[in-house]
């Protein structure tokens, strides 16, 4: 809940806050419920039916992890080095000192040399030192960041520069380690149960629970991020759309639903535009009309999808017009033929590829270009397409599944054939298929768990990641400079940290582009 949305009178703000409490409460009990079904799965999981036990231990991890991205981050700041003797008076646990076999940095942030107070030249009296892991590509490193504690001989001022900021406030994390465990998860497809065994084996105890309270806080940390981002796609004339089912787990009842993970996808690049390319996810518990709805409220201009229903209310106003997707069209006719060899169904292809042969030619042309070309060779061959769809269906049985193909089409052959009007419209929607690939691919790597809150993390992070690669920048050095830059950063500047901005005058994101 935003801070705008609290409640103002103190009794309904207590009572918040005790639910708050007995809602984390419950989930960290069914957390150690879980571990503890784990541990005892692992003792079973040699014999014969280690390949269920080996399934079901692996499906309970991303439950734990998800659930532990839910919880509050904890603090887990390295031991510092202070001046003077530690405060053994505090009940605090110790924590593990950073590996000492990490080749460590030193950094450290002095205050000016004058004193502030009186101009006099400091002296040094002490420091603080902290220590937090950083990773660069194929290692990692400790940095120690010294800031010394100075005095004024003549007025006794103590001085010391402030503490740099970090993703995460106390975090042992520094914004290359956040980036690449993100990137893992979410681009190559490692749950963090299985990151965690691989930093093992580098001797780096990094645990599946703090690296999940990690991802939670990086995603809240970007949330006005992809909210710009969001608003950029949306403020485009075209925007593809798709949608994808994921695995949604109610722990309680050991079920799984089936949520939805939307993306709009704004790219003119095939038309010769110099916009940059962008991609925004979405997520939802249902795959209702009213989600794409709510998203696209600001949206004005073309929307090219596939033919689901859930759509068709967009276009009622004619505020959003729609623009159909030759390849689902095709697909059906596809299966058709690979099920039976239908030579209707060949036919059906042989035309359609016709169509898309027109296009390679102009892919990257003005759209004045490509309306007057599609207008002189697509347009003719779109006719006679539809009089021979017509014509067949007249001879097949309206039950078959040749009928439905060709009914598909026909339906919504104002759609399909409105790209050969417009040159700024696609023949098809792959743009959005396409940038579809890397969640459905990874999806069997993690479930949601209960409150979907799972399900918006990974579509803020798929939101920035994807459009990194979409203007040919390496994610992971992109999110990394995010995370550096975004905790001092004002909210009404956040525009600065979308990809193509970032490009300009970063010698690193050049390079990795």
């Amino acid at each position: 809940m935003r801070k705008d949305q609290l409640p103002d009178d103190i009794e309904t703000l207590k009572r918040l806050v005790i639910e708050q409490a007995s809602a984390l409460h419950s989930e960290r009990l069914l957390v150690e419920k879980l571990k503890l079904q784990i541990a005892r799965l692992r003792r079973m999981q040699f014999g014969r039916s280690s390949e269920r036990h080996d399934a079901q231990i692996a499906q309970l991890e991303l439950i734990v992890e998800e659930l532990e991205s839910n919880l509050p981050p904890q603090d887990e700041t390295a031991p510092s080095e202070p001046a003077g003797e530690p405060d053994k008076t505090k009940n605090q646990a110790a924590r593990k000192p950073l590996p000492d076999h990490l080749p460590r940095e030193t950094e450290e942030q002095a205050p000016a040399c004058g004193c502030p107070h009186c101009g006099s030249v400091l002296r040094r009296m002490g420091e603080d030192v902290s220590e937090h892991i950083e990773y660069i590509p194929e290692h990692f490193k400790v940095v120690r960041t010294v800031r010394p504690k100075m005095s004024c001989p003549k007025c006794s001022a103590v001085v010391q520069a402030p503490a740099p900021s970090r993703p995460i406030p106390k975090s042992i994390a520094g914004a290359g380690l956040l980036a690449h465990v993100a990137v893992s998860k979410f681009l190559d497809h490692l749950p963090l149960y299985r990151q965690s065994e691989i930093y093992a084996r580098q001797g780096l105890d990094l645990q599946r629970s703090t690296m999940a309270g990690w991802i939670g806080a990086i995603s809240k940390l970007v949330e006005p991020l992809v909210d710009e981002l969001g608003r950029y796609v949306v403020a485009g004339h075209k925007i593809h759309a798709d949608d994808t089912p994921v695995p949604v787990l109610d722990p309680g009842r050991g079920t799984t639903k089936t949520g939805r993970l939307w993306v709009y996808v704004r790219d003119d690049r095939p038309a010769a535009s110099k916009d940059p390319p962008a991609a925004w996810y979405r997520y939802t518990p249902t795959r209702e009309g009213v989600h794409p709805r709510a998203h696209l409220a600001k949206f004005q201009g073309i929307l090219q999808a596939d033919g689901f229903s859930g759509f068709n209310g967009l276009y009622d106003s004619g505020r959003i017009r729609e623009a159909g997707c030759w390849a689902h069209a095709r697909r059906k006719f596809y299966e058709l033929f690979e099920a039976n060899h239908s030579p209707v169904a060949k036919e059906a292809l042989d035309r359609i590829q016709a169509l898309y042969a027109i296009e390679e030619p102009i892919r990257g042309k003005q759209p004045a270009q490509r309306a007057a070309t599609r207008q002189r060779e697509a347009a003719p061959l779109l006719a006679d397409l539809e009089c021979w769809l017509r014509a067949t269906l007249a001879t097949v049985s309206v039950k078959s599944e040749l009928a439905s193909a060709i009914n598909y089409a026909l339906k919504r052959w104002e759609a399909l054939t409105r790209y050969s009007q417009d040159g700024s419209i696609e023949i098809d929607n792959n743009a959005a298929e396409r940038a579809l690939k890397g969640p459905v691919l990874g999806r069997k790597n993690w479930l949601f768990a209960g409150s979907h809150d799972g399900g918006e993390r990974a579509a803020a992070m798929y939101s920035l990641l994807e459009t990194a690669k979409l203007n040919g920048i390496d994610p992971e050095a992109y999110l990394r400079q995010v995370l550096q830059r975004i905790p001092d950063l004002p909210v009404s500047r956040v525009a600065e940290l979308l990809p193509w901005n970032m490009l300009a005058n970063n010698e690193e994101l050049r390079k990795a582009a």
